[in-house]
């Protein structure tokens, strides 16, 4: 489907099957996408500020510089691109993350409770404040990285990468 730039404010689109689809530059503030197929999609540029986006597969999607601001509970981004996306305070709680990038990406304040983030990129991204509670980050790279008052406790980092992280 071809939906670049389209106006979906507020659209329910609960369990659609969107794989593959071009959403770049897309509204989707406030839309339901709960267990939303979106893998391999292009959400580049597109803005899902406060969209339901529980049990969403992200997998391998192109997320780079969109708005997440709001719940991903369950929420599948294995492998997604995330780079410079804004998740500034998102719930990131029982996501899967494995091998997401998140270079540059504003995870300010971010939950990520018991996400799996195992070879993810978290490259220069601003961390601070966010909360690793129960997470499992084994060969995750947080070169670079904002970590200021980052909560870590309990936080499983075998083999991650800090070199250069600020904390």
């Amino acid at each position: 489907a071809d939906l670049r730039g389209a106006d979906l404010r507020g659209a329910n689109l609960q369990n659609a099957y969107l794989q593959g689809a071009d959403l770049s530059c897309a509204d989707l503030r406030g839309a339901n996408l709960k267990d939303a197929d979106l893998r391999v999609a292009n959400l580049w540029h597109s803005n899902l500020k406060n969209a339901n986006l529980e049990d969403v597969n992200f997998t391998a999607a192109n997320l780079e510089s969109a708005d997440l601001r709001g719940k991903l509970w369950h929420s599948i981004l294995k492998n997604a691109n995330l780079e410079y996306a804004n998740l500034q305070g998102a719930d990131l709680s029982y996501a899967d993350l494995r091998g997401a990038n998140f270079e540059g990406a504003n995870l300010r304040g971010a939950k990520l409770w018991k996400s799996s983030n195992q070879n993810a990129n978290f490259e220069g991204a601003d961390l601070r404040g966010a909360d690793f509670w129960y997470s499992s980050n084994q060969n995750a790279n947080f070169e670079g990285a904002d970590l200021r008052g980052a909560k870590l406790e309990d936080a499983y980092l075998q083999d991650a990468y800090l070199e250069g992280a600020k904390q």
